[in-house]
């Protein structure tokens, strides 16, 4: 399994991008969000990957963050949504905003990607919001976690903002605590940011 790609740029175009690692070069299909993340022809880059095999097709996709990666396995995951249509979203959308959709049940943002009707972005939320609540979201908690469980309660901002960091692939012992000591006065959007940023801080030390 080929699980990241490190080396040269070769071909970068819209949707399409080739990392030449030890004299081969690898053709990856990805979104247009991490093509502009990626840096001038010639320069190193690093995607994480997926294989797509199905039949008599075999495609690699390639993406700057393993946020996307982990959006994108969620989305081939719903009936009726390929790879194609997966990446179509992914370049209309963050990663953040993907998950924010999905945990605020918002159907209709899905739709202003081409060729994603009402029936699709309907079954996207509801099956990828079923698979996040049918995690253990609501275990027993202690320690910091118990301060996530007050503010829950009295902020669907921060319970949302649970939801949406699952669905970016964290789990909730991770996610947490941070929430937990972050204002539950603040937006969903501003709480995934926030969180996100502290994680990224603590991994960098």
């Amino acid at each position: 399994m080929i699980y990241s790609l490190r080396g040269k740029l070769t071909v970068k175009e819209l949707g399409f991008a080739v990392i030449e690692c030890g004299g081969v070069g690898y053709g990856c299909k990805t979104s247009y969000n991490t093509i502009s993340r990626l840096g001038d022809i010639g320069s190193e880059a690093m995607l994480y990957t997926y294989l797509y095999v199905r039949e008599d097709i075999v495609e690699l996709f390639g993406f700057a963050d393993q946020q996307e990666l982990n959006c994108f396995k969620l989305l081939i995951s719903v009936s009726g949504v390929g790879p194609k249509a997966a990446t179509s979203i992914l370049s209309d959308m963050t990663p953040e905003k993907f998950a924010f959709y999905v945990a605020s049940g918002d159907s209709k943002s899905f739709t202003r990607t081409k060729g994603i009707g009402a029936k699709t972005a309907q079954r996207i939320v509801l099956e990828l919001k079923d698979k996040i609540s049918s995690e253990s979201i609501s275990g027993s908690v202690s320690g910091d976690a118990a301060a996530f469980s007050a503010s829950a309660a009295s902020s669907d901002s921060v319970s949302e903002a649970l939801e949406a960091l699952m669905v970016l692939g964290y789990s909730q012992g991770e996610t947490a605590p941070i929430l937990g000591k972050l204002d539950p006065s603040l937006s969903t959007q501003e709480l995934i940011k926030e969180t996100l940023r502290l994680l990224s801080a603590r991994k960098s030390h």
